[in-house]
C-alpha cells in the first residue's frame, strides 16, 4: 500500500507539483511556468516536474487539469486555457514515469482536497465553487467525487444566467462565470473608473479603466469606497444566486468557495450568503446550508490529485 503520490495541478499560467502523503501532507514541491500555447511542451513540463519529486515511496501520480477530462481514459478532450485537444495525458505519464497515473479535472482534484483535509471535512455531500478569473466546480455526493457519464460534470461556470450578456471564453453569451467571478469584478471596475470619476476606484487607476483590476477594486472597497462596495455586492449577489440553483439541484450539506476572489473575504461572501438564502427553494423548510471559504488555498488541487491517485490507483 503506497503512502505517497505526486499531485500535479496544471493551470493556464503555472504547473504546481507536490509529493504528498496519504494524510494530505506536502513533503516537497516543484513549480514551473505553463507553456500554454504548446501542448507537447506542457506535457514535457509536467513530466519534468514529477520526475524531480520521485522517490521510492511514490506509488502513483495524480494530475488535475482545467478542461474536459475523460475519466475512463485520462484523456484531456478540451482545455480552454491550454493548447490541449484530445491528449492522452494519463498514457503519456505512465509511459514516461513507469507509475499508475490518474488524470482528472482540476476542480475535481481540488474538491477532493477540501473534502478530505479542508473545509469539507466531516461532510458527505459537498459543493466546491472555484471563483477566480472564471468559475469552476467540484461535487462530492455520498463521499465520492461526482464525475458524470464521461467525466465532464462540474462545468458550472458555463450555465447561462444572463442571455445576451458578456461573451464567455467558451463562446456563449452570459455564462455564470461572466457575471459572478473575477472577470465580472474587473469589468465593473473598469466601468466605475470610466463612469464614476469621483470614486476611489477612478482615483487609484488615474482614470485609466484598463488598470481597474479586482485587486484595485478590493483595496477601494476596504477603504469604504461606495462604487467598489457596490461592485462586490453585485458580483456576490450573482455568485450566491448561482449557488442557490446548484443547491436546489444537488442538495449539498455545505458549499465551499475557493479561488482568487476569496482574497476579498466577506466583501464577496456576505452578499453571496444573502443571495443564497433569498434565492434557494423553500429556505424556511430546509436545513441551513453553510457557505464558507476554502481552507487549503492554492494547495487544494495538488493535494487532492495526489490523494485521489493513492486512493483510486495505489491501494
Amino acid at each position: 500500500m503506497s503512502e505517497q503520490a505526486i499531485g500535479v495541478d496544471v493551470g493556464g499560467t503555472k504547473i504546481a507539483a507536490a509529493r504528498v502523503t496519504r494524510e494530505g501532507r506536502i513533503l516537497a514541491r516543484q513549480v514551473a511556468a505553463t507553456p500554454s500555447d504548446d501542448g507537447d511542451a506542457t506535457m514535457a513540463t509536467i513530466i519534468e516536474a514529477a520526475r524531480g519529486l520521485l522517490t521510492d515511496d511514490v506509488g502513483a501520480v495524480g494530475v488535475g487539469a482545467a478542461g474536459l477530462v475523460e475519466a475512463s481514459t485520462g484523456t484531456l478532450r478540451y482545455a480552454p486555457n491550454i493548447a490541449w485537444r484530445d491528449i492522452p495525458v494519463a498514457t503519456r505519464l505512465r509511459e514516461a514515469l513507469g507509475l499508475p497515473c490518474l488524470v482528472d479535472n482540476d476542480a475535481n482534484a481540488a474538491v477532493w482536497g477540501e473534502f478530505r483535509f479542508g473545509a469539507g471535512r466531516g461532510f458527505q455531500d459537498m459543493l466546491l465553487v472555484i471563483a477566480g478569473t472564471g468559475i469552476g466546480g467540484g461535487i462530492v455526493l455520498g463521499g465520492r467525487v461526482f464525475r458524470g457519464a464521461h467525466g465532464f460534470a462540474g462545468e458550472i461556470g458555463h450555465i447561462i444566467v444572463e442571455p445576451g450578456g458578456p461573451r464567455c471564453g467558451c463562446g456563449n453569451l452570459g455564462c455564470w462565470e461572466q457575471m459572478g467571478s473575477g472577470q465580472a469584478i474587473d469589468r465593473l471596475g473598469a466601468e466605475a473608473a470610466l463612469d464614476r470619476p469621483e470614486s476611489l476606484v477612478a482615483e487609484l487607476v488615474g482614470g485609466d479603466p484598463s488598470k481597474a483590476t479586482g485587486r484595485v477594486v478590493m483595496e477601494a472597497a476596504r477603504r469604504g469606497d461606495a462604487a467598489a462596495t457596490e461592485i462586490f455586492a453585485e458580483v456576490g449577489r450573482r455568485l450566491g444566486e448561482g449557488i442557490a440553483g446548484l443547491v436546489n439541484v444537488f442538495d449539498p450539506q455545505i458549499v465551499v468557495v475557493g479561488g482568487g476572489t476569496m482574497a476579498a473575504g466577506d466583501l464577496l461572501l456576505e452578499p453571496a450568503r444573502k443571495a443564497l438564502r433569498s434565492s434557494v427553494e423553500a429556505v424556511d423548510h430546509r436545513p441551513d446550508i453553510p457557505l464558507v471559504a476554502a481552507e487549503l488555498g492554492n494547495d487544494a488541487g495538488a493535494i487532492g490529485a495526489a490523494v485521489l491517485a493513492i486512493e483510486e490507483l495505489a491501494g
